[in-house]
């Protein structure tokens, strides 16, 4: 077995760097086989405060080869499912408002990406007869991948922990959310 390239073990190390906010749980996973000779992978899953769940994976792919597609040796590919609000689903700029959710997280973090590219897929289920759950089920699911300009991916960490905050609906740090009953009510 070959030796990990020391860009492979760098671009790892600074990916697991960045801690999430406390209301995202990353953990490492098992990557993906026969994308690259080298892949790393963590799967992160956020409860909002209307418990809406977001659930993501970011997979890191090395190749020394340096795949043209790619224009470079690292990739980062990301898969994220939120669970949506029958209301929001039924927006026709949500796509959109999706999509913004990466880009403006790989924006603000300052981590720079080249050759981006994605698909925004929206999804309605209903359940029938003896399965659990609610009968109708309302998600949103982005692909989404790019080829990091920098070496040094804590920037793309911290834009992957951003990306689940928005899909979850968290708020920004610091800014607390006031459960509507309890703002009527008049109780903070």
């Amino acid at each position: 077995m070959a030796a990990i390239p020391e860009e492979f073990r760098q671009a790892v190390a600074a990916l697991a760097a960045p801690a999430p906010r406390a209301e995202i749980e990353v953990t490492e996973v098992r990557p993906p086989k026969r994308l690259a000779p080298w892949a790393y992978a963590v799967a992160a899953e956020a409860t909002g405060p209307a418990d809406e769940l977001a659930t993501a994976r970011l997979v890191l792919l090395h190749d020394p080869d340096r795949p043209a597609a790619w224009a470079g040796s690292l990739r980062l590919v990301v898969y994220l499912r939120a669970e949506l609000d029958p209301e929001l689903a039924a927006d026709p700029l949500l796509p959109a408002v999706g999509w913004s959710w990466l880009t403006d997280a790989l924006e603000e973090s300052g981590a720079a990406a080249d050759v981006l590219g994605g698909t925004v897929t929206l999804t309605s289920s209903a359940r029938f007869g003896d399965i659990a759950g609610p009968p109708r089920s309302h998600d949103l699911e982005l692909r989404g991948s790019w080829t990091p300009r920098e070496a040094d991916l804590g920037a793309h960490a911290t834009a992957f922990h951003q990306l689940m905050s928005s899909a979850a609906g968290l708020p920004p740090v610091g800014v607390a959310v006031l459960d509507r009953r309890s703002a009527l009510r008049g109780e903070a």
